[in-house]
């Protein structure tokens, strides 16, 4: 059993620092940190760390943000993805998305969800667990990364090139309404191209429309979702056109070229070779020449212009609700309060796909916010979540085995 008057200090010590963690969460929604561009805000998020004497904080060579505390033999990772999409059309938002509006105590601006809403609690509760002396054996880093185009690469750079440690234990910061999460699913990100030949639109019966060749394969797919995989816990398989480019000498030319791209999400039971054959087979047989299915390759450099090249398959993950870091997890929960509740999952995709999917580290979620407000102009999180999120994090340490 967990000593109450440590989760009572840890606790008393939040409230005090209540003001303070709402205004770090004010300072990071306000630094614009789209595309990939962390170095302002993870500056920011630096200063909140060197105040607490972090044993180490630097940026990593793809330009993620990192801090360190302790030294145990133990290592786990609090995964925070500090990089938000864009705003979209301005005049959609009533409010400025960066200096966001509080109304009913809840925060709304770029980033408040997804997911800079974890941060302050994870500075904080790190720095709390180190004053309580819940690190002796463990060493725990906060890695406020790039995630929003390609899941998994910083997670990926982490174990295998800067710092080059595969921790034991992962905590992914996504929104989770405050319950433990155990897993999503996974998902390929695939193009089709189709090849035609141009002509003048006025001599269109000398071409051959690559938009026509592509229509087979478009309307098979909208009606490929019945067909796909399910699991109890995961769900169903989706499927979706998510973005569609033409080429054509003009707009009085045949297009000689055109390409969808599919997002396609996968539970379990379902091999990326399969999901590829999938599409491949709603190729008409008088253009399986003429199309070809690719997946898709990340190879974009940073803001630091590193370049860590990853294929865009992302595996489906889910650890049991009985696994050790689940049970860890949903303890410690409980003990700052919360009624017990089975772990969840999320409906889109994380790091965890790397850090669970790929590296088979044991991966939970917990953090503020609702999902479904991510990428949206009411992109929000309950500030009270913000600071309780905190004694979550603090604690768990003393859960660990």
């Amino acid at each position: 059993m967990i000593d109450q008057t440590l989760v009572q200090k840890i606790q008393q010590d939040v409230a005090a620092q209540r003001d303070d963690i709402i205004k770090f969460m004010r300072d990071i929604v306000a630094i614009p940190s789209m595309d990939g561009q962390l170095k302002e805000v993870g500056e920011r998020i630096a200063a909140e760390m060197k105040k607490f004497g972090f044993d180490e904080v630097r940026f990593d060579k793809m330009g993620n943000i990192m801090g360190r505390m302790g030294n145990g033999s133990k290592v786990m990772v609090y995964d925070s993805h500090i990089d938000t999409v864009g705003i979209g059309d301005p005049d959609a938002w009533e409010w400025d998305p960066f200096k966001g509006k509080v109304e009913d105590g809840v925060l709304y601006a770029r980033g408040a969800c997804d997911e800079k809403g974890s941060t302050p609690g994870m500075v904080y509760g790190i720095a709390l667990a180190k004053k309580y002396g819940l690190l002796d054996d463990i060493t725990v880093w906060y890695f406020g990364n790039m995630e929003e185009w390609c899941d998994g690469i910083a997670p990926n750079t982490f174990v295998e090139v800067d710092p080059g440690i595969k921790p034991d234990f992962v905590v992914i910061g996504e929104p989770t309404k405050m319950n433990v999460y155990r897993g999503h699913k996974g998902r390929l990100e695939m193009k089709v191209t189709a090849k035609g030949k141009s002509a003048h639109a006025a001599s269109n019966h000398l071409g051959d429309n690559a938009i026509y060749k592509m229509l087979p394969v478009i309307e098979g797919i909208s009606k490929l979702e019945p067909k796909l995989g399910d699991h109890e816990f995961l769900g169903h398989g989706k499927i979706t056109v998510s973005d569609m480019e033409v080429k054509t000498p003009s707009i009085n030319a045949v297009p000689d070229e055109c390409t969808i791209y599919i997002d396609r999400r996968m539970t379990f039971g379902e091999t990326k070779e399969e999901v590829i054959a999938q599409v491949e087979a709603l190729i008409p047989p008088e253009h399986k020449n003429d199309i070809k299915v690719e997946e898709l390759y990340y190879e974009e450099p940073s803001y630091t212009g590193f370049v860590f090249p990853v294929d865009k398959y992302f595996p489906a993950w889910a650890f049991e609700e009985d696994h050790p870091f689940v049970a860890a997890a949903k303890a410690t929960r409980e003990a700052i309060g919360f009624e017990p509740k089975p772990a969840g999952k999320w409906n889109f995709s994380t790091n965890g796909i790397y850090w669970a999917g790929k590296a088979g580290i044991p991966s939970i979620g917990f953090g503020p916010g609702d999902e479904e407000t991510a990428h949206t102009v009411l992109d929000s999180v309950k500030l009270d979540d913000v600071v309780k999120a905190t004694e979550f994090y603090a604690l768990l340490p003393a859960f660990l085995k």
